[in-house]
């Protein structure tokens, strides 16, 4: 049975606030069902990831939108460190970022990011894009329970 008909937790960590909009408009246009929180650093999502103040009461996430570009401690860490942790480990990790570099794509999946998404500059190609990922990841794959 899909997990579309499941409301599921979902964590962007994004400082670009244009880009936020964005993708919290493409969720809603596509399923309302779904929650989605919005970190705008990497500290922050670390501290809403371990439920540290002042998320205490946060839900663990089904899935995590992860920029690589952060201010305090970049994605990169925050996927290390997500992937090293046996409570965090099993999250889906979708790396969301403008970053074609080589080197991050290879340190992005070496830290076990379940895929890698390069951001497109174009507003339509963006909102179908962030469609796309929703569609995958709520209506096609199962994800496992929440704890």
């Amino acid at each position: 049975m899909s997990s579309v008909l499941e409301d599921l937790e979902i964590l962007l960590v994004e400082d670009n606030e244009g880009d936020i909009a964005l993708t919290l408009e493409a969720f809603r246009e596509t399923c309302a069902r779904n929650h989605v929180k919005v970190v705008r650093d990497g500290e922050e999502a670390l501290a809403y990831l371990h439920k540290e103040k002042p998320f205490e009461e946060a839900h663990t996430p089904d899935l995590v939108l992860l920029d690589i570009n952060l201010p305090r401690i970049d994605g990169k860490e925050v996927l290390a460190t997500m992937k090293t942790d046996p409570s965090l480990k099993t999250i889906p990790v979708v790396m969301l970022t403008t970053s074609s570099a080589e080197n991050d794509v290879q340190d992005a999946y070496a830290n076990y990011a379940n895929c890698y998404v390069i951001k497109p500059v174009n507003l339509n190609k963006f909102m179908e894009v962030i469609r796309s990922i929703e569609d995958f990841w709520v209506s096609i794959v199962k994800l496992p329970h929440r704890r």
